[in-house]
Order: structure tokens, then sequence, then C-alpha cells
């Protein structure tokens, strides 16, 4: 591929802060220019301490947007930036900055285009190494890689302080290629629609009690992100979560088992489906419309079989459309896997044990194995439900 082809019509919103490192910015921007991208740069207010705003004007080709209130109606440029562009980085990223962008502040140019980006956002941190071991500064780093966005680890090396350790900004060149596979991670779904389900369903057995499980949703809700973060428009149809919706994800809120299966018909027809959610098998066959009172308790309650959403899909799925579906078991999975996988016709099966450490309900891990229509399967080890969307996703769309 040539240079110029790497990055071809790709907007690039570059960030930078108030750190020594700003001094590589130039580089970087006559790097990503030279690749065919479109770059605009935005500054904070102490970046113009490291860095003049006329060098970095000059080699992007563009007036830099620092001050959000200069010149008339330019305050809503962050608006508009952060919907068009394919990638907003930040480098340097100071710890102030991460600060801001973790805890959502938007009293600058830079923080608030974070706020209304849809597009990946890359950060790369640069800082002296203490700061960068911090406690704090390490909380903030989870919470946004937490939400989705990526995080470029700072190089060991000289730093400006006179120490050498953790915390130097990587080279242009080097930020160069982690660019590149994020914007193309960022288009790889684009013009496909997908259609997720996570959550538990609750069957009101009376007007207070409900039937229900202890799923909190999160693994669907990685798998609509890592959706999302690829291009694709996500639908999520969720159960009762105290979950937020990712950034992208329309989301459709539902309660019973029935309620989940016409939000799900009426998004039949998306491109990839991953029915995540924990749905109940049964249903009290007659629902009380009052509390039951303990004196009237009965001694059993007769149950009904809900509707198989997954195998409803499975016989009605379209030509080119990949149907994915989640096994909870608590014993000879391997075989109801696969038995589930060949009667709901389902191109893939993630099976994981409710009953295994580090997987299951409740926790912030899984541990899967992935069966294919063609008997292939590959176990996954005990990893973040956000790791185990990504591995999932680079499985299923790499043999799919």
């Amino acid at each position: 591929m040539t240079a110029a082809g790497k990055l071809e019509g790709r907007t690039i919103l570059l960030g930078v802060t108030g750190s020594i490192a700003a001094y590589k910015a130039p580089l970087l921007v006559r790097l990503l220019v030279h690749n065919g991208a479109t770059v605009q740069v935005l500054t904070t207010p102490a970046a113009a301490h490291f860095v003049t705003l006329e060098t970095l004007a000059t080699v992007s080709g563009r007036p830099v947007l620092s001050d959000m209130f200069a010149g008339g109606n330019t305050w809503t440029q962050h608006v508009e930036l952060g919907l068009k562009a394919d990638l907003l980085l930040i480098a340097p990223l100071s710890a102030h900055t991460l600060a801001k962008v973790a805890h959502g502040f938007a009293d600058n140019t830079v923080a608030a285009t974070a706020l209304t980006a849809r597009c990946p956002v890359l950060l790369c941190p640069a800082m002296d190494h203490y700061m960068y071991l911090n406690a704090a500064v390490r909380a903030n780093l989870d919470l946004v890689q937490a939400r989705g966005i990526h995080v470029m680890a700072p190089e060991w090396g000289a730093l400006a302080s006179g120490l050498t350790g953790t915390g130097r900004l990587p080279e242009p060149a080097d930020i160069f290629q982690e660019v590149v596979r994020t914007v193309r991670l960022g288009h790889s779904l684009r013009g496909k629609r997908a259609l997720v389900t996570a959550g538990p369903t609750r069957e009101p057995l009376d007007a207070v009690r409900v039937l229900t499980n202890r799923s909190t949703g999160t693994m669907g809700y990685c798998l609509a992100e890592a959706l999302a973060v690829r291009g694709a428009d996500v639908t999520l149809v969720s159960g009762p979560t105290q979950l937020s919706t990712p950034p992208g994800v329309q989301r459709i809120n539902v309660e019973t088992a029935a309620e989940m299966h016409a939000a799900v018909l009426d998004a039949a027809d998306r491109d990839l489906v991953f029915m995540a959610a924990a749905v109940a098998d049964f249903a009290p066959l007659v629902r009380a419309d009052n509390k039951i009172s303990k004196q009237e308790a009965p001694a059993d309650v007769p149950l009904r079989p809900t509707t198989d959403i997954l195998k409803d899909l499975g016989q009605h799925k379209r030509s080119g459309q990949l149907l994915v579906g989640f096994a909870m078991e608590t014993g000879n999975g391997h075989a109801n896997a696969l038995r589930k996988l060949k009667q709901k016709n389902l191109d893939f099966i993630v099976l994981n044990y409710v009953n295994q450490a580090g997987a299951g309900f409740g926790t912030g891990t899984n541990q899967v194995t992935l069966f294919g229509r063609d008997g292939a399967h590959k176990a996954l080890p005990v990893m973040p439900k956000r790791a185990v969307a990504e591995e999932l996703l680079k499985l299923i769309l790499r043999h799919s």
C-alpha cells in the first residue's frame, strides 16, 4: 500500500495538551497529512507553552482550534467535529486532561470534543514516571478504557524531570501505526447492522414478585460496544440492568421474554445477531393481579414454557445473516452447546459455565468456548468481559 493510501479520505482530530512532549506534535501532524489524512488540530490552553499554534497550523494546513469562544459561533464546532471525524487522537495526553476526559469535564476544546466524539478515541499519555504510576492516574486510565477508549501506553526512557522511567510519548511513527490500526478497526463493520440482546428477563408472578435470574447484562453490553466501535449500526435489546447504554448504540428496554421476543422480531433483519441475553425458559402459568399474601401462597406454582427466541430466529434466518447464540450451562456443556448449535440453526455458539470460577453471572470476567458450525471450537482463558467480547468478534468475523 502506498503511503498516501493508508489514511486517504480520513479526518483525524489531534488534541494537543500541556506536556513537554507536545514538541513531537508537528512531526506527527506531518506524518498523518503525508499519508492522506485531513488533520484538524485542537489544543488546550496549556499546550501553547510547549508548541506554537502557528507551527501546528502550518503543518496541518488548517487553523488550530484552541479557544472555544473565539470567532463567533465556533464554540459549537466541537459537536460537529466529534460527529464527523474518523478518529480523535489526543497526543500528548497530560494527567490533567486525562482526568477531564475520565470524569466528563468540558471546559476546553479538547475535553469538550472528547465528550461529543462518536468515532474511536485514542489516548497517548505522556507525563512523569511517578505521575503515571499515581493511583489517581491509574484509576482514570482504567475508567476510560472500561468505556471503550483506546490507550497507547507510554514508553520507558529519559524524562523532562531528569528521571528515567515510564512516561515518554511514543515516537510519531509508532503513534501513526496505532492510528492506522484504530481507524481500520472503526471502519471494519461500517454499513453493517447488528442486533444484540443482553440482561435477564423478569416473569411476573403477582403484582410484586417476579421470576428472574442473576444476569447483569455485562457480556451483551460489551459486545454491543465492541460492534459499535467497529462502525456497525447497533440495536441493543436489553432486559432490566443497571448498565449505561454504550456510545453510539440504540437501546430498547424490555422486561419479559415475550417483550424481548417482540423487540427481536422487529429487528430480526440485521446482518449480525448476537443473542447474549439470559431469557427465562419458563414463566408462571397464571399471574395474580394483586400481591399474593403468605396465607394465600400456593403450594406449587404452575409454569409454562416461554418462546425459544433463538430457535425462532434460526428458523427464519435469511441468507448471509450471521446468528450467534450463547449457552449458559452447569454440566455437559460441550454436548449441550453442539446440540443447540445444530437444532437452532446457528453459525456460532458461545459456551460458558455458571458454576465456574471467574465466569458466569455477576463477575467482571468470563471464560468461554466458541463453537462453529464446522465443528471447530476455541477455548478462551479467563479474562475481562470486554476482552472476551473483542476476542469473540475477532474469531467470529475472521471465520464467517
